[in-house]
């Protein structure tokens, strides 16, 4: 049973994953690699709950319990002490192998590893430790505290049994989980990103501008998004990334990143989290 629920990384993903784990009842261990990261993370959760309770949704009291079970730290090792680490730092191979490795060696045999990641291989990460029938994918959609799907990533040799616990685990979370196969960019990835980089293409072709082309699916197809706005709340930089992570694992043309993708993300357009992407997001004066 998995009582105490590690996550690595507290940018967005990983605050949302820790906010989620402890509004389910679970200890948390909240880790980044520098006290200002953690606290600005614990300062996104406290600020998520607020809205729920400001709607209604949670009471003060609920909001209390779940940011006392939250323990932040800067040492990576405290998260060994957990049943289950998640991963959710930066979207690097090389930089999740490291994280993974140190895990390994300082974690119980029964912990079980995750990772956040939503588009590198769960057997290639799972290659780098001693327990890849332990170590399992858990791909939470942005923002995690409302967004209902997990993508439970089961790698070569993750067993039964782990797959079952995080499946388990994920419904407690609230969350839906779906089981799927270990493909490149796994299975909601491999649908949105090619639709992504198919509008960019379009952009890039004049077929219509980027607000129209939003539109265009916003009310032709009844997406709450258009596609390059979606871009945008995704990072650019991440779309290119899980493009050419598609475009090397599968060797298919179809999955090519568009030269305009790749030319905002070279100029630092990455998105709203930089303030520009496809869009502005100069703040209001």
């Amino acid at each position: 049973m998995v009582k105490t629920i590690a996550v690595v990384g507290a940018g967005q993903m990983g605050s949302g994953i820790a906010q989620q784990s402890a509004v389910s009842g679970h200890s948390v261990i909240l880790n980044d690699i520098e006290e200002r990261f953690v606290q600005a993370g614990l300062a996104t959760i406290k600020k998520s709950l607020g809205k729920f309770v400001e709607k209604g949704k949670m009471s003060q009291n609920d909001m209390d319990a779940a940011l006392q079970r939250i323990r932040p730290t800067t040492n990576l090792l405290d998260c060994a002490k957990a049943d289950l680490v998640v991963e959710a730092v930066v979207e690097k191979a090389d930089v999740k192998k490291q994280i993974f490795q140190k895990l390994d060696a300082a974690a119980g045999p029964a912990t079980i590893l995750a990772s956040n990641t939503s588009s590198i291989p769960i057997t290639e990460l799972a290659s780098v430790t001693k327990r890849p029938d332990r170590f399992i994918g858990m791909h939470f959609m942005n923002p995690v505290p409302i967004m209902q799907l997990v993508e439970v990533i089961r790698g070569h040799e993750t067993s039964d049994a782990t797959t079952k616990t995080v499946m388990d685990l994920s419904r407690k979370m609230g969350k839906t989980p779906v089981e799927v196969r270990d493909f490149p960019a796994f299975a909601t990835n491999r649908i949105l990103l090619p639709m992504i980089n198919e509008a960019f293409y379009a952009l890039m072709e004049g077929v219509a501008s980027a607000r129209d082309i939003d539109t265009c699916a916003k009310l032709g197809l009844n997406h709450p998004m258009g596609p390059l706005e979606l871009a945008d709340f995704v990072g650019l930089d991440t779309c290119l990334y899980v493009m050419e992570v598609m475009h090397q694992g599968f060797g298919d043309s179809k999955y090519r990143p568009c030269p305009l993708l790749r030319k905002y993300v070279q100029s630092g357009r990455l998105g709203k989290k930089v303030g520009k992407g496809v869009y502005d997001y100069a703040p209001a004066k």
